[in-house]
């Protein structure tokens, strides 16, 4: 399998739509939402990301999702989120993704679990070896729990040539990525929703990889960036901060997204899966209000 850089721009991460009682994965909702983002056109999707539920996912259900993705997505590429952080589940979990990813996998997404770049490496090393799939390598201590340097997460990067991006969600993310943009060539993406994302595009970030509820928005502002740098970026996502920032809320961020996706039509039901925080009604009583500031602006 040849490793190639990910190619600048914005890549969705994709909720997993669930369905009914028993939170079946929703196939048709899921298909929805990668056309969602194919007619923006994004440069590529992910699932199974931490917003997508993969750990909260059983092997027979990754496999689904990630089949489903790709034959929906066509020729657009697509990257696969590994939730464990234990090198055999981890070299298990790929396996199943590359099975069901076909000839479009972009790459396996790898949360980074020891701040060590020498034990990362390794652990690195034995998914691709055991894959031959390039990794994204993903910075996120929310999430992992992990905190690393910027220095080891370079001397890893240095390490592991087959390294094909960097998601860097260490806040604060313009900081971490303006100093990985100066030390390597290898692309680095912001995430958290997009909350960070023109400061992310000052500081040299190639794009996005993140989900969020309108991702047209995101794709406007890094094409604005791309022609008018911070000024014109700014100017356009400006209005959609505010929905953003409501969006990105810790905890029901999730929730937040899936009610807000429904609303929109992309998927059938928003439901997260326990012991995932549900939509507090309060928040849920909210939304129209951001949707109504939001519905002139495409």
């Amino acid at each position: 399998m040849i490793t190639t850089p990910l190619a600048r721009g914005l890549w969705g991460v994709l909720a997993t739509p669930f369905t009914g009682t028993e939170f079946a994965v929703d196939t048709e909702s899921l298909r929805r939402e990668v056309q969602l983002y194919t007619r923006i056109p994004a440069a590529g999707v992910v699932v199974l990301g931490v917003f997508g539920e993969g750990a909260a996912l059983d092997t027979a259900e990754q496999a689904v999702a990630v089949q489903t993705v790709a034959e929906e997505a066509g020729g657009t590429p697509l990257v696969v989120g590994l939730s464990a952080r234990t090198t055999n589940v981890a070299i298990e979990q790929a396996r199943t993704a590359i099975g069901a990813a076909g000839g479009n996998l972009a790459g396996l997404m790898v949360q980074v679990n020891t701040p060590n770049a020498e034990t990362l490496s390794a652990h690195l090393h034995a998914i691709h070896q055991a894959t031959g799939a390039g990794i994204v390598l993903q910075d996120y201590p929310a999430a992992s729990g992990v905190k690393i340097s910027t220095a080891q997460v370079l001397a890893t990067v240095a390490q592991c040539p087959f390294i094909v991006a960097v998601k860097s969600e260490a806040p604060p993310t313009a900081a971490a990525i303006a100093q990985l943009t100066r030390a390597t060539g290898v692309p680095v993406f912001g995430g958290l929703g997009g909350v960070g994302l023109i400061d992310e595009l000052a500081a040299g970030a190639a794009g996005a990889m993140t989900g969020f509820s309108h991702p047209e928005a995101l794709q406007l502002a890094i094409t604005a960036h791309a022609d008018g740098g911070f000024r014109a970026a700014r100017e356009v996502f400006a209005p959609w901060l505010p929905l953003a920032n409501f969006e990105g809320q810790p905890g029901i961020g999730l929730a937040l997204r899936k009610e807000i996706l429904k609303r929109r039509g992309i998927i059938a039901e928003a439901l997260v899966r326990p012991p995932a925080p549900t939509l507090p009604q309060e928040l849920a009583d909210m939304i129209d209000a951001h949707l109504d500031a939001v519905k002139e602006l495409f």
